[in-house]
Protein backbone atom coordinates (compact mmCIF):
# COMPACT_ATOMS: atom_id res chain seq x y z
CA UNK A 1 0.00 0.00 0.00
CA UNK A 2 2.94 2.34 0.43
CA UNK A 3 3.23 5.02 3.10
CA UNK A 4 0.15 5.37 5.32
CA UNK A 5 -0.95 8.94 5.98
CA UNK A 6 -1.20 10.17 9.57
CA UNK A 7 -4.96 10.55 9.15
CA UNK A 8 -5.44 6.96 7.98
CA UNK A 9 -3.10 5.64 10.65
CA UNK A 10 -5.28 7.39 13.20
CA UNK A 11 -8.47 5.85 11.78
CA UNK A 12 -6.92 2.38 11.64
CA UNK A 13 -5.74 2.56 15.23
CA UNK A 14 -9.08 3.79 16.59
CA UNK A 15 -11.03 1.34 14.48
CA UNK A 16 -9.13 -1.39 16.32
CA UNK A 17 -9.73 0.23 19.70
CA UNK A 18 -13.46 0.90 19.33
CA UNK A 19 -14.17 -2.52 17.86
CA UNK A 20 -12.39 -4.21 20.74
CA UNK A 21 -14.09 -1.93 23.25
CA UNK A 22 -17.49 -3.17 22.11
CA UNK A 23 -16.36 -6.79 22.04
CA UNK A 24 -14.84 -6.93 25.52
CA UNK A 25 -17.39 -4.72 27.28
CA UNK A 26 -20.28 -6.60 25.68
CA UNK A 27 -18.85 -9.88 26.94
CA UNK A 28 -18.53 -8.32 30.40
CA UNK A 29 -22.11 -7.02 30.17
CA UNK A 30 -23.24 -10.58 29.52
CA UNK A 31 -21.66 -11.67 32.79
CA UNK A 32 -23.18 -8.92 34.94
CA UNK A 33 -26.63 -8.58 33.35
CA UNK A 34 -28.31 -11.35 35.33
CA UNK A 35 -26.65 -10.18 38.53
CA UNK A 36 -28.13 -6.71 38.12
CA UNK A 37 -31.68 -8.04 38.23
CA UNK A 38 -31.49 -9.20 41.84
CA UNK A 39 -28.46 -7.27 43.09
CA UNK A 40 -28.70 -4.28 45.45
CA UNK A 41 -29.29 -0.96 43.75
CA UNK A 42 -26.08 0.69 42.58
CA UNK A 43 -24.24 -2.56 41.87
CA UNK A 44 -23.33 -1.25 38.42
CA UNK A 45 -21.47 1.72 39.96
CA UNK A 46 -18.27 -0.27 40.48
CA UNK A 47 -18.23 -1.12 36.77
CA UNK A 48 -18.62 2.56 35.87
CA UNK A 49 -15.84 3.57 38.25
CA UNK A 50 -13.42 1.00 36.86
CA UNK A 51 -14.10 2.12 33.29
CA UNK A 52 -13.99 5.78 34.30
CA UNK A 53 -17.42 6.51 32.82
CA UNK A 54 -19.92 8.83 34.54
CA UNK A 55 -22.89 7.36 36.36
CA UNK A 56 -25.81 8.79 34.37
CA UNK A 57 -28.09 5.84 35.13
CA UNK A 58 -29.40 6.00 38.68
CA UNK A 59 -30.56 2.39 38.94
CA UNK A 60 -29.60 -1.13 37.95
CA UNK A 61 -32.56 -1.38 35.55
CA UNK A 62 -31.72 1.86 33.76
CA UNK A 63 -28.09 0.81 33.40
CA UNK A 64 -29.07 -2.60 31.99
CA UNK A 65 -31.27 -0.93 29.38
CA UNK A 66 -29.36 2.28 28.61
CA UNK A 67 -25.75 1.11 28.60
CA UNK A 68 -26.16 -1.11 25.52
CA UNK A 69 -28.69 0.93 23.50
CA UNK A 70 -28.73 4.65 24.35
CA UNK A 71 -27.39 6.52 21.30
CA UNK A 72 -27.20 9.77 23.28
CA UNK A 73 -24.88 8.22 25.86
CA UNK A 74 -21.30 8.53 24.52
CA UNK A 75 -20.19 5.60 26.70
CA UNK A 76 -22.87 3.18 25.51
CA UNK A 77 -22.13 0.08 23.48
CA UNK A 78 -24.06 1.38 20.48
CA UNK A 79 -22.12 4.68 20.58
CA UNK A 80 -18.79 2.85 20.54
CA UNK A 81 -19.98 0.53 17.77
CA UNK A 82 -20.95 3.57 15.73
CA UNK A 83 -17.51 5.12 16.27
CA UNK A 84 -15.88 1.93 15.04
CA UNK A 85 -18.03 2.03 11.91
CA UNK A 86 -17.35 5.75 11.34
CA UNK A 87 -13.61 5.07 11.36
CA UNK A 88 -14.07 2.10 9.03
CA UNK A 89 -16.10 4.07 6.47
CA UNK A 90 -13.20 6.38 5.63
CA UNK A 91 -10.99 3.29 5.18
CA UNK A 92 -13.26 1.60 2.65
CA UNK A 93 -10.49 1.33 0.05
CA UNK A 94 -8.08 -0.22 2.55
CA UNK A 95 -10.59 -2.58 4.15
CA UNK A 96 -12.83 -3.68 1.24
CA UNK A 97 -16.60 -4.01 1.36
CA UNK A 98 -16.32 -7.57 2.71
CA UNK A 99 -14.62 -6.37 5.89
CA UNK A 100 -16.80 -3.29 6.26
CA UNK A 101 -20.01 -5.28 5.93
CA UNK A 102 -19.54 -7.05 9.27
CA UNK A 103 -19.32 -3.76 11.15
CA UNK A 104 -22.45 -2.56 9.36
CA UNK A 105 -24.24 -5.75 10.43
CA UNK A 106 -23.14 -5.20 14.04
CA UNK A 107 -24.49 -1.63 14.00
CA UNK A 108 -27.75 -2.90 12.51
CA UNK A 109 -28.18 -5.37 15.38
CA UNK A 110 -28.02 -2.53 17.89
CA UNK A 111 -30.42 -0.45 15.80
CA UNK A 112 -32.98 -3.23 15.45
CA UNK A 113 -32.87 -4.48 19.03
CA UNK A 114 -36.26 -4.62 20.71
CA UNK A 115 -34.72 -4.77 24.20
CA UNK A 116 -36.94 -7.73 25.06
CA UNK A 117 -34.10 -10.22 25.42
CA UNK A 118 -30.86 -8.22 25.07
CA UNK A 119 -28.48 -11.08 25.81
CA UNK A 120 -29.96 -13.20 23.05
CA UNK A 121 -30.42 -10.37 20.58
CA UNK A 122 -26.91 -8.97 21.02
CA UNK A 123 -25.11 -12.30 20.55
CA UNK A 124 -24.72 -11.70 16.79
CA UNK A 125 -22.67 -8.57 17.56
CA UNK A 126 -19.96 -10.74 19.09
CA UNK A 127 -20.12 -13.09 16.12
CA UNK A 128 -19.89 -10.24 13.60
CA UNK A 129 -16.89 -8.68 15.37
CA UNK A 130 -15.08 -12.02 15.30
CA UNK A 131 -15.96 -12.35 11.61
CA UNK A 132 -14.67 -8.82 11.04
CA UNK A 133 -11.24 -9.71 12.41
CA UNK A 134 -11.18 -12.90 10.35
CA UNK A 135 -11.91 -10.89 7.21
CA UNK A 136 -9.21 -8.38 8.13
CA UNK A 137 -6.67 -11.19 7.85
CA UNK A 138 -8.14 -12.43 4.57
CA UNK A 139 -8.98 -9.22 2.70
CA UNK A 140 -6.75 -6.40 3.99
CA UNK A 141 -3.69 -6.65 1.76
CA UNK A 142 -1.47 -4.23 3.65
CA UNK A 143 0.36 -5.86 6.54
CA UNK A 144 0.94 -2.41 8.03
CA UNK A 145 -2.79 -1.72 8.06
CA UNK A 146 -3.50 -5.02 9.76
CA UNK A 147 -0.81 -4.46 12.37
CA UNK A 148 -1.95 -0.91 13.16
CA UNK A 149 -5.55 -2.06 13.66
CA UNK A 150 -4.35 -4.88 15.89
CA UNK A 151 -2.18 -2.50 17.89
CA UNK A 152 -5.36 -0.58 18.65
CA UNK A 153 -7.16 -3.82 19.44
CA UNK A 154 -4.52 -4.99 21.92
CA UNK A 155 -4.10 -1.57 23.56
CA UNK A 156 -7.85 -1.45 24.19
CA UNK A 157 -8.04 -5.03 25.39
CA UNK A 158 -5.11 -4.54 27.74
CA UNK A 159 -6.65 -1.31 29.06
CA UNK A 160 -9.95 -3.08 29.77
CA UNK A 161 -8.34 -6.17 31.23
CA UNK A 162 -6.39 -4.02 33.71
CA UNK A 163 -9.47 -1.97 34.63
CA UNK A 164 -11.70 -5.02 35.03
CA UNK A 165 -9.17 -6.98 37.10
CA UNK A 166 -8.57 -9.87 34.73
CA UNK A 167 -6.10 -12.51 35.81
CA UNK A 168 -2.43 -11.53 35.69
CA UNK A 169 -1.82 -14.28 33.12
CA UNK A 170 -4.40 -12.74 30.77
CA UNK A 171 -2.85 -9.29 31.14
CA UNK A 172 0.65 -10.62 30.47
CA UNK A 173 -0.60 -12.50 27.41
CA UNK A 174 -2.23 -9.40 25.93
CA UNK A 175 0.82 -7.28 26.65
CA UNK A 176 2.97 -9.79 24.79
CA UNK A 177 0.63 -9.58 21.80
CA UNK A 178 0.77 -5.79 21.88
CA UNK A 179 4.57 -5.76 21.90
CA UNK A 180 4.61 -8.12 18.95
CA UNK A 181 2.36 -5.80 16.93
CA UNK A 182 4.12 -2.57 17.89
CA UNK A 183 7.47 -3.88 16.74
CA UNK A 184 5.96 -4.92 13.39
CA UNK A 185 4.53 -1.51 12.48
CA UNK A 186 6.06 1.78 11.41
CA UNK A 187 4.13 3.64 14.10
CA UNK A 188 5.84 6.05 16.46
CA UNK A 189 5.75 4.88 20.05
CA UNK A 190 7.14 6.10 23.35
CA UNK A 191 9.90 3.73 24.40
CA UNK A 192 10.14 5.19 27.92
CA UNK A 193 6.44 4.63 28.66
CA UNK A 194 6.61 1.19 27.11
CA UNK A 195 9.49 0.23 29.39
CA UNK A 196 7.73 1.60 32.47
CA UNK A 197 4.62 -0.41 31.63
CA UNK A 198 6.79 -3.48 31.10
CA UNK A 199 8.31 -3.01 34.56
CA UNK A 200 4.87 -2.69 36.19
CA UNK A 201 3.52 -5.81 34.50
CA UNK A 202 6.65 -7.80 35.32
CA UNK A 203 6.26 -7.20 39.07
CA UNK A 204 2.63 -8.43 38.92
CA UNK A 205 0.99 -5.54 40.72
CA UNK A 206 -2.39 -5.79 42.41
CA UNK A 207 -4.74 -4.81 39.59
CA UNK A 208 -7.62 -4.31 42.03
CA UNK A 209 -5.89 -1.20 43.40
CA UNK A 210 -2.59 -0.34 41.67
CA UNK A 211 -3.74 0.11 38.13
CA UNK A 212 -3.98 3.84 37.34
CA UNK A 213 -0.23 4.23 36.80
CA UNK A 214 -0.23 1.33 34.35
CA UNK A 215 -3.16 2.84 32.44
CA UNK A 216 -1.39 6.19 32.22
CA UNK A 217 1.68 4.63 30.62
CA UNK A 218 -0.43 2.43 28.35
CA UNK A 219 -2.43 5.41 27.13
CA UNK A 220 0.72 7.25 26.15
CA UNK A 221 2.64 4.54 24.31
CA UNK A 222 1.15 4.98 20.84
CA UNK A 223 1.52 8.52 19.52
CA UNK A 224 -1.74 9.21 17.74
CA UNK A 225 -4.57 11.67 18.48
Amino acid sequence: MGIISIEKLDHLYWLGRYTERVYTTLRKFYRIYDLLIEAPEGTYKTYCERLNIPDVYGSNDVFADSYPFDKENPDSLIANMSRAYDNAIVLRDELSSNVLSYLQLAVDIFEMNTRNAPLLELQPVIDYILAFWGCVDDYVDSEDCRNIMKCGKHVERLDLYIRLEYHTEDIEKEFSKLLNRIYRTHMCYNMENLQKLTDIINVKKDWSTDYREALEYLGNIIEVR
